[in-house]
């Protein structure tokens, strides 16, 4: 999913209240999202936040 106030890709992991709850592709901490604001994401976007999570592990990054 895609939080366009956030300009993050996420994975959708339940309601909370009138919110959604979502992560990081791959793991991290959850964040909350207002509903009217996320998306599913498109496979480009996808994509980037796949590859800029195994970028930031190659790195040694703590995620």
């Amino acid at each position: 999913m895609m939080d366009s106030h956030r300009d993050r890709v996420g994975e959708f992991r339940g309601v909370a209240g009138p919110y959604w709850s979502l992560r990081p592709v791959g793991g991290g901490a959850e964040w909350e999202a207002e509903p009217e604001r996320v998306r599913p994401a498109d496979p480009m976007e996808r994509l980037h936040a796949k590859t800029a999570r195994a970028n930031a592990r190659s790195w040694g990054a703590l995620l």
